[in-house]
């Protein structure tokens, strides 16, 4: 087994078994560090534009991603969307997206990094994973310029590869093959994105899993002004 086989067909569930057992254990053992952290009180400057951008391009990245590598190629064909449509569909909103949590990152990263108040009451790890999906960010933000050239070509290749590595890893049926030979920029942003869900259970991205989703959906508040006799 060579260093391809190990990062592309043995990591991904090591990365894995890591994100669900290691947030069920912290959640189970240490339910009071399960929270985001937020620094709002500590300071406002730039905070909600920059965690707005940030949050807003996080879901567009991830709901992209699981709705683009994640739906067999047969549903696209059914639907009447050819190769090449979902690729250019894949450039621009994977380019929006990106381009959003690599300038909204950047800002809250810069401020943790920079702001005393907030720099005080930050962990080495809420820095560092900010860093690292910043990081992250933009490497695949740069896999967009070999994508547009693989486009102009008419070669949707790597983009079924991808989505079928993917696919092969979720069914368990591992098939690092897939991805030899492909570009080095595709396969470093693989290994970064995989190692976020390494990360994960240790980190504040854990309150990812306690959104307030049913905030949405609840009923309306009744508030009635008090009288003043």
């Amino acid at each position: 087994m060579d260093l391809h086989q190990i990062l592309f067909g043995v990591y991904p569930y090591l990365a894995l078994a890591t994100f669900i057992l290691g947030s069920w254990i912290r959640f189970d053992h240490e339910q009071y560090t399960w929270k985001s952290d937020s620094s709002q009180l500590l300071s406002k400057q730039n905070m909600r534009f920059a965690s707005n951008v940030f949050h807003i391009g996080m879901l567009g990245i991830i709901g992209g991603h699981m709705v683009g590598l994640l739906t067999p190629h047969a549903v696209f064909q059914a639907i009447g969307m050819s190769d090449m449509a979902h690729q250019g569909l894949a450039i621009y909103a994977g380019g929006i997206f990106g381009a959003m949590v690599i300038l909204g990152g950047t800002m809250l990263w810069l401020r943790r990094l920079t702001n005393k108040r907030v720099r005080a009451a930050s962990r080495w790890m809420d820095i560092n994973i900010l860093g690292w999906l910043v990081l992250t960010a933009c490497v695949g933000f740069s896999t967009i310029f070999w994508s547009i050239e693989h486009a102009s070509n008419g070669d949707a290749t790597v983009m079924l590869r991808l989505a079928e590595w993917v696919q092969s890893i979720v069914l368990l049926q591992p098939n690092p093959e897939l991805l030899r030979g492909l570009d080095t920029v595709y396969k470093l942003h693989i290994f970064l994105g995989l190692s976020v869900f390494l990360f994960f259970p240790f980190t504040r991205l854990v309150h990812i899993f306690s959104a307030p989703v049913s905030y949405l959906f609840r009923a309306y508040q009744i508030v009635r002004a008090k009288r003043v006799a």
